[in-house]
């Protein structure tokens, strides 16, 4: 069984914590795709875990977990995310822990450009998180970068270096009129953070396709969520990389190889870090009383979250695009304070209502249109099973279920593994 995990809507859907509930009945988990910009943050019974780049079945002492080509790896923040589990309990060797040789390693002067860039854009900025992810995607496509393999040849690696840091410094220095880039300074880090992990690199296009052709069940584990897409998102205000399904087994490595399954994670509410249109969005009182239940901070950056009601318009794009087969809803004791539950059920485009999720012009012209459904305003943390809930709270499920299009199968209630139940 191939199983792809996604977000549906913005990001921070809760897909670590899914991730980590469902890892269980997997042999492999793995992340296909972006960096250390953005968090999954898990609470079991071994504690809370944010997991910024380890693929969220790390926790599970059975389960191997895969680095995919997609990912583009700071080796810097990579060794202190395993430290920190390790200082926690978690078990991390060669045996659960495989990086793909052809991942790209993001470099300190990549997060250095990151916040050049982002500071000369001041109020035109994109909202990055500062950790050299657009920078490193674009030199990748330049054919510019290192990957995770270039660390088991250092005898090549020096001269590889020294001349994408000449490269650079065109830019660094030239451009931006900042101090060049120091090769030496570069290769010592490369050093000190890469040689660790040397034992971990592996050619995971050979590794997965032995595991798939042997039926394991490998369960694809995606950053952020379908609007954040680079092709399909809220462009320029996404990711750099491929947040959706389909491109799972390709970040994998294993591009031959098709998915079985695609479980879409989103909230019971809408939450959005960073900048860009953001049609739902609630202000005032209103929004900070969302944030403050929701606890809506960002796990990476810990940036207050932007929030909303369901929002229903581009729910249903991000189920389209993501090719969900099922739903896991989460959250949904958040809503159990409102008496009312808000829902953005369409888009006000100019005057004209519409069903359909923009881009570009009219995405950022669009405003809201809001109906409100009754709250059901008693705790449901306790509650296992569908019959369980009060009715309207089956009324509220059952009704993001049909406006999707897509079978809920999961319904979170509760930030702990076991404070769930399935449909």
């Amino acid at each position: 069984m191939l199983t792809a995990v996604v977000g549906i809507n913005w990001g921070d859907e809760g897909k670590g914590r899914m991730v980590d509930l469902l890892s269980g009945a997997y042999d492999i988990v793995l992340r296909y795709q972006g960096g250390n910009n953005a968090g999954h943050t898990v609470v079991n019974d071994k504690g809370k875990f944010i997991l910024n780049l380890l693929p969220s079945g790390i926790l599970r002492d059975e389960t191997v977990n895969v680095m995919g080509t997609g990912m583009v790896i700071d080796l810097e923040h990579l060794t202190h995310e395993i430290e920190s589990l390790r200082e926690k309990g978690i078990k991390i060797d060669p045996s659960r822990l495989v990086i793909s040789d052809r991942a790209t390693i993001c470099m300190p002067y990549h997060k250095m450009m990151d916040i050049l860039e982002e500071d000369r854009l001041a109020d035109k900025k994109f909202g990055s998180t500062r950790r050299g992810i657009a920078p490193v995607y674009a030199d990748k496509y330049m054919k510019k970068t290192l990957r995770m393999g270039d660390l088991l040849h250092p005898e090549v690696l020096k001269d590889r270096l020294n001349d994408l840091v000449e490269w650079k410094n065109l830019t660094v220095a030239g451009g931006y009129k900042h101090e060049p880039v120091d090769a030496d300074a570069m290769y010592d880090w490369l050093m000190k953070y890469g040689e660790p992990l040397r034992d971990y690199i592996k050619d995971t296009t050979v590794y997965l396709t032995q595991a798939a052709d042997a039926g394991k069940n490998i369960m694809f584990e995606a950053q952020l969520g379908a609007l954040r897409d680079i092709d399909f998102g809220i462009y320029p205000y996404t990711s750099s990389s491929s947040t959706i399904a389909a491109y799972a087994p390709i970040g994998a490595g294993i591009p031959a190889k098709k998915l079985d399954n695609v479980i879409g994670i989103m909230k019971a509410y809408s939450s959005c870090v960073g900048e860009g249109p953001f049609t739902c969005e609630m202000f005032g009182e209103e929004a900070d009383k969302l944030r403050g239940e929701g606890a809506e901070y960002g796990a990476a950056t810990g940036r207050a979250r932007r929030v909303g009601g369901f929002d229903v318009v581009a729910s249903r794009y991000g189920v389209m695009v993501q090719g969900a087969t099922e739903i896991a809803l989460t959250k949904l004791d958040i809503l159990s304070y409102l008496d009312r539950i808000p829902v953005c059920v369409k888009y006000d485009i100019n005057g004209v209502l519409t069903d359909d999720f923009p881009t570009g012009v009219e995405l950022d012209m669009a405003k809201p249109v809001y109906e409100y459904l009754p709250g059901w305003k008693e705790d449901i943390t306790g509650c296992r099973s569908f019959d369980a809930l009060p009715k309207e709270a089956q009324d509220y499920v059952k009704y993001i279920g049909q406006v999707t299009g897509c079978n809920i199968k999961y319904v979170s209630v509760g930030a702990g593994r076991e404070e769930y139940f399935e449909m």
